[in-house]
C-alpha cells in the first residue's frame, strides 16, 4: 500500500487528554480515532492489526471445536429478567444494572446494548438442544460490547463500547465442562504465547458472571491498572481481590516458590458458570435414562481490542511503537529516498506476498523516518542513492543496518 494513500496521516502531537501510552501512541500513529470518552473508531491501520489478531484466536477457538457464529447486540428485557441480571447488584447477587445501558424504544418497550451474551446463548440452547446427544458444544463470535464504565480511561484499555470474543460451552455434566474448560485455558495460553506477550493465569472473582472463581489472562506491565500477586516457580496466582496473603511470601500451592506482586493489563478471563443459568432459563437435555438435567455451562472471553492496546503498552520505545510481526499491520515498510526507486521492488515484493507500507511521499528523509519509528512495522527498508542497487534492511527494534539484494529481503521478510 501506498503511505501517501493512508488515511489518517500521522500526528506530531498526542491528544492533550492522553494519559496512557496506547492513547498517545495509537492515536499519533493513526490507527485509532477518539469519538468521545470510551468510544474509538478502529482506523484503517489499526483493524489491519485487529484482522490478525483475530485470526489468532479464531484458529485457537477452531482447533478446540469451536464454532463460530454471530449474534445481536440489541436485547429485550425479558431475557435478562429471567436471570435477574437485569437489575441491580442490590437486588440480585449478578444484578447489572450498573454496567449494562438500559432504554426505551417509541412504544415502550424495554431494551439493553449486549455486554456479554450468556442468557442469549442459553436461549439457542432451549430452542435446539434436545437430547445428551446433542452435547457437548461449543460457540463463539466477535462483536461489539457496551459497558456502562464510570470512567473510561487508559486509552483503548477501557472503554464503554469494545469488541470482544466470546465462546461458550455446553455439557451434559461438570466434569465435562471442567475437562473443556481446562482446554480453553489451554487454548488462550497458546493465543496469548502466540501473540508474545508475557502473562500469568491468576484466581479471579465472577463479578457480574457466576459466584465462582474464574481465570483471569492478565499481561505484565508496569502501567497495568490491575494488581497480581503470582509464584515465582509455579502457576499459581490470583487478583489483589480476592489475595489474603502478603508478597515476597510462601506460595500456598507448592510451598516452595516466593508470591510475587505485579502490575498487569487483563485480556482475557474463563468462567466455569455451571447450572446457574440452565436452571433460571429452564434449559434442559434428556440423558441416556430418558430424565431431563439442566445444562452445564462455561464462558471465555477474549477483548481483541485491549489486546491491541496491551501490544503497545508492553512493546514501545520513545519513537513509537514496535510490533509483533504476527499482528503488525504490514510485514516491511518500504522508504524511497532521493535517488532510489522503490516501484519495482514494491510491485516485487508484494508479487511474493509481502505486506508492503510503501512510503512514497514528498517528505524528507527525517520525516520518513520518524513516521516508520512511530507507526511501528517490524522491518524498515530503504532506498536510496546511497544503497545503490542494495536495500537497506533494519528491524524496528534494533540500531543495525543490512544492504541485502531483493531475493536477500525476500527470504528474511
Amino acid at each position: 500500500m501506498r503511505q501517501s494513500k493512508v488515511f489518517p496521516k500521522t500526528k506530531k502531537e498526542a491528544p492533550k487528554e492522553a494519559e496512557s501510552i496506547n492513547h498517545k501512541l495509537l492515536v499519533r500513529a493513526g490507527y485509532i480515532d477518539q469519538l468521545m470518552a470510551g468510544s474509538w473508531t478502529l482506523l484503517p491501520l489499526g483493524w489491519r492489526v485487529i484482522t490478525k489478531i483475530n485470526q489468532i484466536i479464531r484458529e485457537e477457538m477452531n482447533a478446540i471445536g469451536g464454532q463460530e457464529m454471530l449474534m445481536p447486540l440489541l436485547h429485550p428485557r425479558e431475557i435478562w429478567g429471567e436471570t435477574g441480571r437485569w437489575g441491580s447488584s442490590k437486588d440480585s447477587p449478578l444484578g447489572a444494572k450498573e454496567i449494562m445501558y438500559q432504554f426505551k424504544d417509541i412504544r415502550g418497550r424495554e431494551f439493553a446494548l449486549s455486554f456479554t451474551h450468556e442468557e442469549i446463548v442459553m436461549d439457542l440452547l432451549r430452542k435446539n438442544i434436545k437430547s445428551y446427544a446433542d452435547l457437548p458444544l461449543a460457540v463463539y463470535h466477535f462483536s461489539t460490547k457496551f459497558r456502562n464504565e464510570p470512567r473510561a480511561r487508559s486509552g483503548i484499555l477501557r472503554a464503554r463500547e469494545f469488541m470482544m470474543k466470546d465462546l461458550y460451552s455446553a455439557h451434559t455434566n461438570e466434569k465435562d465442562l471442567m475437562e473443556f474448560y481446562n482446554k480453553a485455558k489451554g487454548a488462550y495460553s497458546k493465543i496469548f504465547t502466540r501473540l508474545g506477550f508475557d502473562f500469568k493465569i491468576t484466581e479471579a472473582s465472577g463479578g457480574v458472571f457466576t459466584t465462582n472463581r474464574t481465570h483471569e489472562f492478565q499481561v505484565l506491565a508496569k502501567t497495568g491498572e490491575d494488581t497480581i500477586f503470582y509464584c515465582d516457580q509455579c502457576d499459581w496466582g490470583q487478583n489483589k481481590e480476592i489475595f489474603n496473603g502478603k508478597a515476597s511470601g510462601k506460595c500456598p500451592k507448592c510451598k516452595k516458590g516466593k508470591i510475587t506482586e505485579a502490575k498487569a493489563i487483563e485480556v482475557g478471563n474463563i468462567f466455569p458458570l455451571g447450572t446457574w443459568y440452565a436452571e433460571r432459563m429452564r434449559v434442559y437435555y434428556t440423558d441416556k435414562a430418558g430424565m431431563k438435567k439442566p445444562v452445564w455451562f462455561g464462558s471465555y472471553g477474549i477483548g481483541p481490542t485491549r489486546v491491541l492496546g496491551a501490544l503497545v503498552e508492553v512493546s514501545h520505545d520513545k519513537k513509537g511503537i514496535i510490533w509483533n510481526p504476527v499482528v503488525s499491520p504490514f510485514d516491511v515498510h518500504l522508504i524511497e529516498l532521493p535517488g532510489g526507486d522503490a516501484k519495482e521492488i514494491y510491485e516485487e515484493l508484494t508479487e511474493a506476498g509481502v505486506e508492503v507500507l510503501w512510503d512514497d511521499r514528498e517528505a524528507g528523509a527525517g520525516e520518513k523516518f520518524a513516521d516508520a519509528d512511530l507507526i511501528g512495522i517490524p522491518v524498515r527498508l530503504v532506498v536510496s542513492d546511497k544503497s545503490g542497487d542494495k536495500i537497506e534492511w533494519k528491524r524496528r527494534a534494533s540500531e543495525k543496518v543490512e544492504l541485502l539484494s531483493l531475493g536477500e529481503v525476500i527470504k528474511r521478510r
